[in-house]
Formats: C-alpha cells, sequence, structure tokens
C-alpha cells in the first residue's frame, strides 16, 4: 500500500498546504520584474471567494458504539456507491525506539486477511467490486478505504470488523515474515530514486534524539528485521482498538441503515487500551546547521527548512499562504525570480508540510547545470526575505484563496474524498467540519498576519541541505536473515468463530450519462455529458497527434511546442496567464499521449466564461517568444538530463526502439521528452510550423462534462472557438508503416551502479491494436497479470516477498499494442525474477489457464467495480475520449456487464495465448550491473551491457 498518499480533496483541504511533493512556483518580488507583455490583455476575474466557500458542505450525522467506536455518516444518494473509510489515531510518530516503520508494517499485515476471512483484503474487496481500495500510512494515522457498490456495503463492513477485531490469528510467523519483505522493497523503491535518501537527513537534523517525528513512516531496515511476533501483537493490542478508531460511511447510506449494520458487526469488538497519541513539542535547532549530501543526481538542490507548529495553532494557515506565495502557486516568487526571471534554477518549490503536532517548512532550489548552486541559493534566500520582512499582496493572498477553495470544491466530488475530510476533522479536532473553518481562516487572513507568522517562526535557526551530484552515501539494507524471523515461537491465538459473512446483493449496471453531441460554427464536433455531483465544468480539446507525431529525426519537437505554447500568448505573458488561473481557480494543461494531444481545462462552472477565453487565447495566439523558446529549451535539457538518473525512467527511455524499432511512430520514449541532440537544434519556426500542422480547429474535437446543460456550454464553447479558422499549412498526418522488427527473448541491462533494487521491464509488440475488440483479452490478463492477485503479482510480491508491487499491462494504443511487464524487485534477486516471471508465463500458456475461482471473482469484480468506476465527472471524461479514441459506441460502458458475464475462462485462455509470446519478450533490466549480471547471464539468455550515456 502507498505510505504516503491521501486524497487529493484531504490534501488540499486538511493539510492546509502544498503537499509533500510541494508545488513549482507562485508571485512576483518587488525586485523581480515580470517580463513584459505585447499587448494588455483584459483582466479576468471569476466569482468572489465567498460564493466559492458556500458551495463546500459535506453533511453528516455522528454517533458513538458503547466500545468507543466514532461512527460518521454522509448521505449521498447520487450514486448507488457507499465509500467506507476506517481511520486508526496511530502513526509513525507513535512507535516507540527499536520499533520504526511499525505502523506502516501493520498497514499491510492488515490487508492480508482476518480469521474469518483469512484470504486478501486486497482480492476479496476486489471481487466485490470496490474502486478506491487502499490503506495509507503516515506520522499521525493508519486509514484503509474503499468504495463499493451498495449491495456489498454490509459484506464491507463485516470484513472492517473482523480485521478491527479478529485479525491475530491469521498473522502467523509466515505472514509476518511475508510482509516485512514487501515493506522492505517498498522501502528500496523509495530510497533507490534520486534524492531518495534525502528526506531521511532532513528528520534527523530537525528533531532532537527521541522526538516522535524524527524517524520516518517506512521505518528503518534494521527495526522492521527485529520485529518479533509477540511485539507486533502488542502493538495491534495497544492501539486498533475501535475506541482509537473513526469509521466514515459516505454515499449511498442513511443514518439509519448505518446504525443497524455499523451495531450489528462492531459491536461485539472489545475496547481496547486507552491510547493517547504521542505528543510532541516544536524544537528550534541551536544554531543554524548546513549538510551537504551527495547523489546520483544530474542537478543540485537546495532547501531550507523549519519545524512550525501543528495543524491546529493559529499560525499553521498564514504559514502555508507564505508557502503557496513563495514557492507553490505557478506564479510564485520564486519561480519568477529564479525560473522565469534569472533561469538560474531548473525547478522550484516551497510547502507547509502540516501534520497533527508540528509542521514542517520548506523551500528548495534545483539549480539548473552549469549555475553555482550557492549563487543561485543566495538569490534564493533573498526572495524568501523580501516576503518575510514585507509579507505577501493582498492579491497574492487572493489567488491562494482562490485555488484552495477551487480544489477543494473538486475534491469533494468522489465519497471517498469527502470520508477522508470528515474523518481527518474527527480525528485531529474533534470536529467533522473542521474543513468548514480551514476554508474560512484561509479567507480572512491577511498580509500582515502572514507577515507576522513568518517572522514568528522562520527566523529561528534554520537546517539548509545541499545534494551534489556525486555517489550516494553507503545504503543500509535489510539483514540477510531478519532476526524477529526465527523468535521463540509465540502462543498460538485462539480464534473467534464469527457468523458466515454476509452475501453481496445483486449490483445494478452502471448507469452511464447520456451522451449528446452539438457542433461549433467551424465544425469542431462537441461531445459532451451532464453531471450535477459538482458545480465544475471539465474540458478536453483533442487533437489528433500526440507523441506519435513527432518525426524519426526531431523527437521531442512536438511536446517542446507544447511546453512552450503554455509560457505565453501574444496577449499574455507566461506569469500573467499563471496569475490569470489563479484568480479564476481555474487549471489549463497540456500533455500528449501516444494517438492523442489534449488541452484540458477544469473549472468551477460560476468561472467557466472568462475561464474559456483564457483556454482559447493559450491554444489559439501562442506566443512562442523566443525568450520562452530558450528558457524551456534549457529546462527540457535539465529534465533529460535527469531522466538519466531515474531508474524507471532509463529503462522506458530503452524499452520501445528495442521492440517497435526507432522509425515506428511508438519506438520512442513515452514521455514525449526527445533527444538533447534534437532539443539543442530546433528553432522558434520549428515551434511555430508544428503548431500550425497539429493544434488546429480541422484536427480537433471537444470532449465536456459539466453541471451546466448543453446549450450553455455549446454557447460559451462557439464564443470561444467559433471563428477559428485552419491556417492555410497542410495538416499532420502519421505514418504508421514501418516494419516492425522481429523479436526474440534477450536482455539489456543498464548498469546504474549503487542500486538497492532493479528495475525490470520486459514485454513484445502483440498482434491487436487499440481499435480491435480486447474485451476478453483484458479479463484474461487480469488473472495472469493486473490483478492483485494476478499470477505474477501474487507469486512476487504475495508468495516470495521480492518486489513492493509488480504488473503485466496491455499497453492500449490506436495502432499496434504492446504488452509491458513492470517488476521492481530486489537487486539479489534479479536474475531469480525474471526466471520467475517467465517460468508463471509458460505456465500459463502451457496449459494451467484460468482456473474457475480465478474466472468467477475475475468477472464479478469487473462487473461489479463498474457501478464505482464512473463515479466523477473525470472518469466519465475519460470514458468519452477513450470511446473516441478506439472507435467505441456510445453504449459501451452500460454494455460492458453483459459481455463480461458472457466471457467464459477458455475464451480467456485462448485470447491470452494468442496474443502472448515470452519467447518474444526483450528484457530492460536498470540496475547495478558488478551484481545483476552474473544473475543475468545463468538464465541463458543473451546479455548486453548499456552505460548510461
Amino acid at each position: 500500500m502507498r505510505r504516503l498518499a491521501t486524497s487529493a480533496a484531504v490534501a488540499a483541504l486538511m493539510a492546509g498546504f502544498a503537499p509533500a511533493a510541494f508545488a513549482h512556483t507562485a508571485a512576483v518580488t518587488a525586485t523581480t520584474p515580470a517580463p513584459a507583455s505585447t499587448t494588455q490583455a483584459q483582466e479576468l476575474r471569476g466569482a468572489p471567494v465567498a460564493d466559492l466557500i458556500a458551495r463546500v458542505d459535506i453533511p453528516w450525522k455522528r454517533f458513538q458504539l458503547d466500545n468507543g467506536l466514532t461512527v460518521l455518516v454522509n448521505e449521498d444518494h447520487k450514486a448507488p456507491v457507499v465509500a467506507v473509510s476506517v481511520w486508526y489515531n496511530v502513526g509513525s510518530k507513535d512507535e516507540p525506539k527499536g520499533s520504526t516503520g511499525f505502523a506502516h508494517l501493520f498497514e499491510h499485515l492488515m490487508f492480508g486477511g482476518s480469521e474469518n476471512s483469512p484470504s486478501s483484503h486486497i482480492q476479496t474487496m476486489n471481487a466485490a467490486g470496490a474502486t478506491a481500495l487502499n490503506g495509507t500510512t503516515w506520522f499521525d494515522r493508519t486509514n484503509y478505504f474503499q468504495t463499493v457498490p451498495t449491495p456489498a456495503l454490509e459484506y464491507t463492513l463485516y470484513l472492517e470488523s473482523d480485521r478491527m477485531g479478529y485479525l491475530l490469528g491469521q498473522v502467523s510467523q509466515e505472514v509476518l515474515d511475508l510482509q516485512r519483505g514487501v515493506v522492505q522493497n517498498e522501502k528500496r523503491q523509495g530510497d533507490n530514486q534520486p534524492y531518495g535518501l534525502t528526506y531521511y537527513a532532513t528528520l534527523e537534523a530537525l528533531f532532537p534524539e527521541g522526538h516522535p517525528y524524527r524517524h520516518s513512516t517506512i521505518g528503518s531496515m534494521a527495526d522492521l528485521d527485529a520485529a518479533s511476533m509477540d511485539t507486533v501483537r502488542q502493538w495491534f493490542i495497544d492501539n486498533y482498538g475501535p475506541n482509537n478508531s473513526v469509521l466514515v460511511l459516505s454515499g449511498d447510506i442513511t443514518e439509519a441503515k448505518a446504525r443497524e449494520l455499523v451495531g450489528k458487526y462492531f459491536n461485539g469488538i472489545k475496547a481496547g487500551p486507552v491510547n493517547t497519541p504521542a505528543a510532541a513539542d516544536v524544537p528550534t535547532l541551536a544554531a543554524p546547521v548546513s549538510e551537504t549530501l551527495h547523489d546520483r543526481v544530474a542537478q543540485a538542490r537546495v532547501s531550507r527548512n523549519w519545524v512550525t507548529p501543528g495543524m491546529l495553532h493559529d499560525d499553521t494557515v498564514p504559514l502555508s499562504i507564505a508557502a503557496s506565495v513563495l514557492g507553490g502557486l505557478n506564479s510564485s516568487r520564486l519561480d519568477n525570480a529564479l525560473v522565469r526571471g534569472e533561469q538560474t534554477a531548473s525547478g522550484v518549490s516551497a510547502g507547509n508540510q502540516v501534520f497533527q503536532r508540528v509542521s514542517m517548512f520548506s523551500y528548495s532550489v534545483t539549480v539548473k547545470p552549469g549555475q553555482d548552486p550557492e549563487a543561485v541559493a543566495a538569490k534564493m534566500d533573498a526572495a524568501f526575505n523580501d516576503l518575510m520582512a514585507n509579507g505577501p499582496t493582498q492579491d497574492e493572498i487572493d489567488r491562494v484563496v482562490t485555488q484552495y477553495a477551487s480544489r477543494t470544491i473538486q475534491g469533494l466530488e468522489q465519497a471517498n474524498g469527502k470520508a477522508s475530510v470528515l474523518a481527518e476533522g474527527q480525528l485531529y479536532a474533534g470536529d467533522p467540519d473542521h474543513y468548514k473553518k480551514q476554508l474560512e481562516r484561509y479567507a480572512a487572513v491577511t498580509p500582515q498576519q502572514v507577515r507576522d507568522a513568518m517572522q514568528r517562526w522562520l527566523t529561528r535557526p534554520v537546517y539548509s541541505q545541499t545534494v551534489l551530484p556525486g555517489e550516494r552515501e553507503a545504503y543500509v539494507d535489510a539483514a540477510a536473515t531478519p532476526s524477529g524471523a526465527t523468535p521463540t515461537p509465540a502462543a498460538e491465538i485462539v480464534r473467534v468463530q464469527r457468523d458466515p459473512a454476509p452475501s453481496i446483493g445483486d449490483v445494478k449496471n452502471v448507469d452511464f450519462p447520456d451522451v449528446e453531441r452539438a457542433t461549433l460554427s467551424n465544425g469542431i464536433e462537441v461531445v459532451y455529458a451532464h453531471s450535477t455531483a459538482v458545480p465544475v465544468t471539465r474540458i478536453a480539446m483533442e487533437f489528433d497527434a500526440g507523441i506519435a507525431a513527432d518525426r524519426a529525426d526531431r523527437l521531442g519537437a512536438h511536446t517542446l511546442m507544447l511546453n512552450v505554447m503554455e509560457e505565453g500568448s501574444t496577449t499574455r505573458n507566461s506569469l500573467a496567464l499563471a496569475e490569470a488561473q489563479e484568480r479564476l481557480g481555474a487549471t489549463l494543461g497540456f500533455g500528449s499521449s501516444m494517438d492523442r494531444t489534449v488541452a484540458s481545462l477544469s473549472s468551477v462552472s460560476t468561472n467557466l466564461e472568462p475561464s474559456l477565453t483564457l483556454f482559447a487565447d493559450v491554444l489559439r495566439n501562442p506566443a512562442f517568444s523566443p525568450s520562452e523558446v530558450e528558457r524551456i529549451r534549457a529546462q527540457r535539457l535539465a529534465r533529460l538530463a535527469s531522466e538519466k538518473t531515474q531508474p524507471a525512467a532509463l529503462a522506458s527511455r530503452a524499452f520501445p526502439s528495442l521492440v517497435y524499432g526507432e522509425t515506428h511512430p511508438y519506438g520512442r520514449p513515452n514521455s514525449g521528452s526527445g533527444t538533447p541532440e534534437v532539443i539543442t537544434v530546433l528553432t522558434r519556426a520549428d515551434l511555430v510550423g508544428e503548431h500550425q500542422s497539429w493544434i488546429r480547429p480541422d484536427n480537433a474535437k471537444l470532449f465536456v462534462v459539466s453541471d451546466l446543460p448543453l446549450a450553455q456550454v455549446t454557447a460559451q464553447l462557439n464564443a470561444a472557438f467559433g471563428d477559428w479558422r485552419a491556417p492555410s499549412a497542410a495538416k499532420g498526418v502519421k505514418d504508421f508503416s514501418a516494419a516492425l522488427p522481429q523479436t526474440s527473448a534477450r536482455i539489456v541491462l543498464i548498469d546504474r551502479p549503487q542500486s538497492p533494487q532493479s528495475i525490470i521491464m520486459g514485454g513484445q509488440v502483440l498482434p491487436v491494436s487499440g481499435t480491435d475488440d480486447n474485451l476478453v483479452l483484458n479479463l484474461g490478463n487480469t488473472v495472469l497479470g493486473t490483478d492483485f492477485l494476478s499470477r505474477i503479482n501474487a507469486d512476487l510480491r504475495e508468495t516470495k516477498g521480492w518486489s513492493y508491487g509488480v504488473r503485466g499491462m496491455l499497453m492500449v494504443v490506436q495502432d499496434r499494442m504492446h504488452y509491458l511487464i513492470n517488476a521492481p524487485v530486489q537487486a539479489d534477486r534479479t536474475g531469480d525474477s525474471v526466471q520467475a516471471l517467465l517460468d508463471q508465463y509458460n505456465r500459463f500458456l502451457g496449459g494451467e489457464g484460468v482456473t474457475p475461482a480465478e474466472h468467477e471473482r475475475t468477472l464479478k469484480g469487473d462487473t461489479r467495480s463498474l457501478a464505482g468506476s464512473y463515479e466523477t465527472g473525470g472518469a466519465v471524461l475519460s470514458a468519452l475520449r477513450s470511446n473516441s479514441l478506439y472507435g467505441r459506441p456510445d453504449g459501451y460502458q452500460e454494455a460492458m456487464a453483459t459481455r463480461i458475464n458472457a466471457a467464459t475462462a477458455a475464451q480467456m485462455d485462448a485470447a491470452v495465448k494468442a496474443a502472448i509470446d515470452p519467447t518474444k519478450f526483450v528484457w530492460v533490466v536498470v540496475g547495478d550491473a558488478e551484481k545483476v549480471k552474473p544473475q543475468l547471464e545463468a538464465l541463458g539468455l543473451p546479455v548486453e551491457v548499456r552505460a548510461i550515456d
């Protein structure tokens, strides 16, 4: 399970900060003027932020069982699904010395089944049709969540109550050892990334020995090795009782039904010990601390860090706003000074990472290659000092608050998003409406309050961290034999026999919104679906282009053109564009799949008209300013250098040309970033020509999901795009006629020293295209490659514990598809893992096809999950687009259940056998060749070793 992620709604709402990945950019300093635009555009203003905040409401009811379990119910019948979210008031801050990582380890153990449901919780819930299924652990809490069709609610509550009250009899030494290994591979996977070890150093520098927040949630290898059965059992008994939990039900449920079902399944669980989550002060360093680390990175990174107050402190919201202004908004001061202005940085960030007891305020700069890190850091600090001395402007605050409110509205569309918001408010503040108070606090903050909060907390001694390119520090891996794996046998747990799990009722077929169509006055087709869940309009304008539109000798041109488009129109420069989006609470984006280029807009519907004005300006009037071309070119070259330090990027850059050939439109990296040789020589004229060839009305189709009626949306679209005419230049054409190479089994090993984990990618081009009917093939591969208990994931993760997760995927594209296995594995099991994968495919294709149990769970899971698959406007929009791309009828989603239920195991076997051939698999392995090459050579396949270029 992911240990850090929460829903987008929670991250935006309750945390009150730019998330841990932080943002890129925020407003202009007094000393760094914005680049001038050639023509002054009208200022676009949206609805007052008070109007946006007034739209945010989550009705709820609360009750408590005698055993202390707090239950919140949000009744919303927009879809026949219910989000079930259980939050335990225990996280890594509550772990004693020597037990770091236990909260997260238990998150994994609680997915392994329970006494009366011994199979994997993920598998049983998948078969029940769950969507948004996962669990996460962080410093302050552990949560488990899933959204299920209403007829599966009672079954889900049975399972959640069983793992809350009747778990330990299922946690054997074998289960503990297996999940310990999975967690350690999850740790390796994160640690293996560029800058992957820096967070540990930050925590150890900011917090004194013994402070609850000093160690990371993932824990240490040594403590995980030492976890004994007795210690693990006691951890569960002490922390996972109903009196330390919040259960939220959100969706197609009434309070009366919730009381009935929750009482039925949870009343019999005894209360646990009284639990008081660890208290923690806000430490202050005795003096400034500077530390320099080294890693195999392409660019230096410099950061400044402080510990600041926790979630409920009066200064937390002002500090979060300060971070957004400094480096969180796209118009941020750091971005304007260093990325747009001096252009000495390829990226900046700032955030106030908010937790229950403390927060961590940080800002950082990624130094452009060739620049002096100390000089760039001095400029970074100057922007920070200016903000702290003078405070932000009211306009900067207004833009932060408008974006925050807009994100909040959009994040509450999912039932699980609302459940998470209510749970966090109850868990940390004792108030499910805490999110409303946060919104009100954001709206009321003044520039003086931000300035005062910064001066109170950010004038204290700072921890400065610099990461320079070089050999990374020594890595401490897990022991060969965990010390906790061979203890004195623990006492046997007496299982409690409960009544059998309730059955799941009939799940109705998905009711996909009716699809309507219109045509703009210039001929652009509009494909529309109505959705009233939130007052939001989502628009995607697709162009028949994509990464495949790049010429073989000009890779990266298309995406570079899109990047420069986003940086200014003939009426608005990049800063003006960023500020306009923030004032409207709108999000504009450009991107490319292999087959399509998309320009997207997401806006609260009250601000749709001015947002469309901005959207049309960017699409129709790109400036391609020479200075912006050079700035974005330099950023792209820095990105390409960074891709060579990322293990997954190295594999994905190498794989496509090996199976498609270098001249095929799909035989290039899926990132679309191109090559340094091409990016260096592209001219402004090349980019203008690229735009004229592909970004044009006669190559476009519009997809819309909105709470506004089609006629109103069409009128606004016509006003923005109806008079857009195609240029005289010829429309671009893609050519898929290149012959595909005949592949045979071989291994390409990319040497990446000091890698504790290897990335394995393998696969082949398939004899099918995305426009073919691949439904049965997908069902067969669910059993083989994509399900949590697929043959390959069940083997490498759930049986052997060598990986955090393995997938074999049908990579759907419009023309010839390919099959891709993605397997990050511990380095010492690289060769064994390739062999294990081959064994699984060969057994499946050699006669050990889909079993009756696999057939039943796949069909039930896929049909039942349809109810929750199109809960959001974003999911509906994606379906409209994929139906168009792959030539599917409007009724495709509603017809799926019948077609899935008609598929036999024999048909699934035959479809897989006709498509997949392991003798043609080409394998790409990124790892430490000194450790990995002998393992791979023992497989008897040709091995080619490549250095990182």
